[in-house]
């Protein structure tokens, strides 16, 4: 993998909060999937990335450029397309005006260059047909396609993405993985998500964060061979399974340490995932 985006050490402090705890991390072209509970430090650590809050701690560098200098970190915004988790629409825009307003922001200043690209963006994101209609009489699912196309404006190389299906239908869903699908050929991409769904369908690699602190980095596939020899079905919910669940077949699906003669099922990333974190929680109460 050719690295993009490097952090080092990232810290930062939110009150008595760790949000950022050592955090290092390396991304590179196409989508990677950050999955966190809440508190994680998710939002805080793409805050950092796109340059809305410095760290108190560490360093990272963006196709190169160092933000901890003036020149560095106008570099990198002008590289970055950011979707925050609650965009500020102002319910009397057009969709087009709103993503016009976002394409001035980002230096377009040539209005018929500038207005081809609101275009091109709005058509990508499905879009044409309602870019007259003002932000307030969308659909949630429209407003959040809307502030994808103002994130992609530009051609941006970095794309940060905080929880995007959040509140999504699944049809709505099924149509935004595609969108950041696409966002994702040539670019790199970081999606925030707790949709273990989205990360096995879009991403090439997966960040797990709990606690502030990166707990896994790598591919999906090596996330669920976490859990491979932990999955096991009863018929009866297992007393020793840290977590159990009774399947539409009525069966039980137990993921932990399973009894001799268990019978094993095949791992999924959620599996994965969930012993990952019930590792560290584990590792927290033995201190």
């Amino acid at each position: 993998m050719t690295t993009t985006v490097s952090a080092s050490g990232l810290t930062l402090r939110l009150g008595s909060t760790a949000a950022l705890d050592d955090v290092s991390l390396r991304l590179g072209e196409g989508v990677t999937g950050l999955l966190g509970p809440n508190g994680a430090g998710k939002t805080t650590l793409l805050r950092v990335l796109a340059t809305a809050v410095p760290p108190e701690r560490g360093a990272f560098t963006v196709f190169g450029h160092d933000p901890a200098t003036a020149a560095g970190r106008l570099a990198v915004r002008r590289a970055l397309g950011y979707l925050p988790q609650n965009p500020g629409f102002h319910p009397d825009f057009t969709a087009f005006e709103f993503v016009d307003y976002v394409a001035v922001l980002k230096e377009l200043s040539d209005r018929g260059a500038r207005h081809r690209e609101v275009r091109r963006v709005l058509e990508e994101a499905g879009l044409s047909e309602v870019r007259g209609r003002r932000m307030k009489r969308l659909s949630g699912g429209m407003r959040q396609r809307v502030a994808l196309a103002a994130a992609l404006v530009g051609e941006p190389r970095f794309v940060v993405l905080d929880e995007p299906t959040v509140g999504l239908d699944p049809e709505q869903r099924m149509r935004f993985r595609e969108l950041i699908a696409r966002a994702g050929e040539g670019r790199t991409v970081l999606l925030s998500t707790h949709q273990t769904e989205d990360v096995a369908m879009l991403c090439h690699r997966v960040i797990v964060m709990a606690g502030g602190r990166v707990l896994f980095e790598g591919t999906p596939a090596e996330l669920t061979a976490r859990a491979a020899g932990r999955v096991w079905s009863s018929a009866e919910r297992d007393p020793g399974a840290r977590a159990g669940w009774r399947t539409g077949t009525g069966s039980f699906r137990n993921v932990g340490d399973p009894p001799a003669g268990a019978g094993l099922l095949e791992p999924t990333l959620e599996d994965g995932y969930l012993l990952t974190l019930d590792g560290a929680a584990a590792e927290v109460a033995a201190r």
